[in-house]
């Protein structure tokens, strides 16, 4: 292995300073939602592992502050996934700029109120069905689309969709979230029943509960959730959500963090994973493999 393909400085304090193989060398990719969260955490993940990265977000703050901190492997494009003049116009730049397009990870996601009053069925909403299914269902499909627009002629590229362990079980989320994550792992079959023939890998991944605002934000205890929005989380509230996570959970030891979610986007991303399409890569530490009636 020649030594352009070697980590030589650690950045992060997780690293060991070790010499480790970039594993996206030369490639491009999107992540949508990738302001912060799971996506920001992937953003710097892929770049580290040698990607050019376009971030795609309709928080145009932070995006272009992340996007500065990691230039020139990085750029933002603001981008509301459930316009598919948007996705059309991120894919074009995202080619346009740096000549390909490699990767495409629809991550944007919406979660909808948790309050008291919207989890029964009886107190549907349409307007937010509407709204999580466009943001969550319709986007990841736009993001596949025009991905495939320019990967078919190319006879490569992977696609990545994030669903949920809502989309593995029922009683994990509210009603049109538990429907659009379900819909992300239908989606993510189905492309990949058609695009494989071009070479092209479809797949995705459903977590477990992980402490990013999306998550605090949708449960917390206000009646009606709009009083949350746009305020920022503390690491109190993070600590509280990992805790009950971590309670949860099958697999005890490890904390679920953003950054194991990013793993997971740079297995499916690498070669490592040329095999594999049409798969949904649970992240949850079994918890869906040992909820079961009887209580083994």
């Amino acid at each position: 292995m020649s030594g352009k393909n070697l980590i030589k400085n650690c950045s992060s304090e997780m690293d060991t300073c070790s010499l480790m193989p970039k594993r996206l060398e030369g490639q491009v990719a999107i992540i949508t939602g990738g302001a912060r969260g799971i996506g920001e955490a992937t953003v710097r993940l892929f770049v580290k592992h040698g990607a050019k990265v376009v971030i795609a977000d309709i928080e145009d703050a932070l995006g272009t502050s992340l996007a500065a901190s990691l230039s020139p492997s990085a750029t933002y494009v603001h981008c509301d996934v459930g316009q598919e003049e948007d996705v059309r116009r991120l894919v074009d730049i995202a080619v346009s700029t740096f000549g390909r397009l490699d990767i495409m990870f629809n991550n944007a996601g919406a979660l909808g109120s948790q309050s008291r009053n919207r989890k029964s069925i009886m107190g549907f909403n349409p307007e937010e069905f509407d709204r999580v299914m466009s943001v969550n269902v319709k986007g990841a499909a736009l993001g596949m689309k025009h991905a495939a627009r320019v990967m078919v002629p190319a006879r490569r590229g992977c696609i990545i969709s994030t669903s949920s362990v809502a989309g593995v079980m029922g009683g994990m989320g509210p009603h049109a979230y538990t429907a659009s994550k379900h819909a992300i792992v239908g989606l993510t079959k189905n492309a990949s029943c058609e695009l494989g023939r071009y070479g092209i890998r479809v797949n995705c991944i459903s977590p477990f509960g992980v402490a990013t605002s999306l998550l605090i934000n949708g449960w917390r205890e206000e009646d009606d959730a709009e009083e949350s929005k746009g305020v920022a989380i503390n690491e109190e509230e993070v600590e509280k959500m990992e805790e009950i996570v971590r309670d949860m959970a099958n697999l005890k030891g490890p904390t679920l963090k953003a950054i194991h979610i990013a793993d997971a986007a740079l297995y499916l991303a690498s070669d490592e994973s040329r095999y594999v399409s049409g798969h949904n890569l649970v992240v949850d530490g079994g918890f869906t493999a040992s909820k079961n009636a009887v209580g083994l």
